[in-house]
């Protein structure tokens, strides 16, 4: 005699994050602040270890993230995970190593134009699953970022 296994009932778990269909528009927002603040943290080892030249660039990029992810958070009424994530640990020291063996000045401009895509790509994600009003709070965000990467554009 065979019997059949019901499913558990799943009402009230948390969805995969790896299901797009059961992200919310809040699990959009939250990775979008989560890039940021790791975004952040790179420019915040940056700016301590930036030449001269450069160190207003890193620190206009910092500046921004941070006034981006409290927006991000007021959006998310607080409920954040305010340390970002491991990624946040790993641009910190990636800059710190670099700094080590190179000077951290326009150089460094790839990299954080590799890095700046990422944010740039959760903005886009986060702007399709919000409200009109949110959405058009997360565009203006973002083209402040897209703004800044052009301003920078000679540094390549």
């Amino acid at each position: 005699m065979t019997h059949s296994v019901n499913p558990p009932i799943t009402a009230g778990r948390e969805p995969d994050l790896a299901d797009e269909d059961a992200r919310t528009p809040n699990d959009h927002l939250q990775e979008l602040y989560t890039r940021i603040v790791d975004a952040k943290a790179g420019f915040d080892v940056m700016v301590d270890k930036a030449e001269p030249d450069f160190r207003d660039v890193a620190l206009s990029f910092r500046d921004m993230h941070q006034r981006h992810a409290d927006t991000i958070k007021d959006m998310l009424h607080g409920n954040v995970e305010e340390d970002g994530s491991f990624m946040g640990t790993i641009n910190k020291a990636v800059v710190s190593m670099r700094a080590f063996f190179d000077e951290i000045d326009e150089d460094v401009m790839d990299q954080v134009r590799r890095g700046e895509e990422h944010v740039i790509d959760a903005f886009r994600t986060a702007e399709a699953s919000v409200s009109q009003a949110d959405e058009a709070r997360l565009i203006a965000l973002r083209a402040e970022l897209e703004d800044l990467l052009d301003r920078t554009k000679h540094l390549d």
